[in-house]
């Protein structure tokens, strides 16, 4: 029986190409929408993780400004009045003595003030004040800090109570203490110490401006050298143990411990440390005012300005004494921050 002519072979060569590119077209295709839905999937994660934690941060800030927004308002309205009040009265030529007398002087307060060489005087005891006494308190209270942080758990408390006394104790009385042991009639500094070389019977302490500045110098960090030692010690607590102990099986030292491990991962504590100490010490009136009233120069800047305002009535320019004053504060900050160059936001773990 006659089957019919055999079915012809299906075409080869160049011309299949066309029928196999238009079959596995549609199979790529498949394959990267596959490939593309597969990463949306694994994207959509990331983006809701992303936009969960963007609003649980807008949520703690605005919490944040809730809890302390009323203190803030009280706080600008305690202290912005005064300081306006101040700019504004340091434009007047103003004594108390001849109120009716008032003169509106511009600028003048401030070019006289910046034109004396008391001014300068003075700016520059502040400034030998500051340096020194918060450098000597930021060794000595990492140092503390350290101590407190590595005692056993059974002295940690006693330990941090007896080393935080002198901080609580009132400035004033801190100064008379201080005063009264290295006075010449009622201290006994002279007596206990006879035996140190320029130490002897006759000294007096508060004649002279190099002896002067180190009694003061001394009251100031036995008073707030606690206050370090407490930052630091909290920015202590956040250094991961794992980094040391990582350290220490590299086999680092001590030294490259603290220098390369300790001290990088509390650069935020100790910008804060530092410089809410340098503000605390530029401003130190207690303890000149108290030992020796600024004389054999060592008069600051908040005596000078106290004695123009109180002591010879001057409103105006000791308004401008003060204003000069707050700018050199403000100048603080900003050279501490830029310092440092802490971002304090990546620091708390915000990014």
């Amino acid at each position: 029986m006659n089957a019919g002519p055999p079915a012809e072979p299906a075409p080869r060569g160049r011309h299949a190409t066309p029928s196999t590119n238009a079959d596995e077209a549609p199979t790529r295709r498949g394959s990267e929408s596959r490939g593309a839905s597969r990463d949306d999937a694994r994207g959509a994660p990331d983006a809701a993780a992303k936009a969960a934690r963007s609003d649980r941060a807008r949520a703690e800030a605005r919490l944040g400004w809730y809890l302390a927004g009323p203190a803030f308002v009280v706080m600008l309205a305690v202290t912005l009045y005064p300081i306006l009040q101040a700019v504004y009265d340091s434009l007047f030529n103003y004594k108390l003595t001849a109120p009716d007398d008032r003169a509106f002087v511009g600028l003048n307060n401030y070019i006289v003030i910046l034109t004396d060489s008391v001014w300068w005087r003075d700016l520059g005891v502040t400034l030998f004040i500051t340096v020194v006494t918060v450098v000597i308190e930021l060794i000595l209270g990492f140092a503390l800090a350290l101590v407190m942080h590595r005692a056993i758990r059974r002295l940690r408390g006693l330990l941090r109570t007896a080393i935080l006394v002198p901080y609580g104790i009132i400035t004033v009385v801190s100064a008379f203490a201080w005063f009264y042991a290295f006075d010449i009639t009622s201290g006994y500094v002279n007596h206990w110490f006879d035996w140190v070389p320029g130490i002897g019977p006759d000294l007096n302490w508060f004649a002279q401006q190099g002896t002067s500045l180190f009694v003061i110098i001394a009251s100031e960090v036995w008073k707030t050298t606690p206050f370090i030692s407490l930052l630091l010690l909290a920015g202590l607590a956040q250094v991961p143990g794992d980094l040391e102990e990582a350290a220490k099986v590299d086999g680092a030292t001590a030294w490259q411990r603290f220098t390369r491990v300790i001290v990088p991962n509390m650069k935020a504590a100790i910008m804060v440390a530092v410089l809410f100490r340098a503000l605390d010490a530029f401003r130190i009136f207690d303890n000149v005012f108290i030992m020796t009233n600024g004389a054999n120069g060592t008069e600051v800047l908040s005596l000078l300005a106290y004695r123009t305002s109180i002591g010879q009535l001057q409103i105006g320019m000791g308004s401008a004494i003060s204003v000069l004053l707050f700018l050199c504060v403000v100048l603080i900050c900003f050279v501490a921050i830029k310092l440092f160059k802490v971002d304090l936001a990546g620091a708390r773990g915000e990014k």
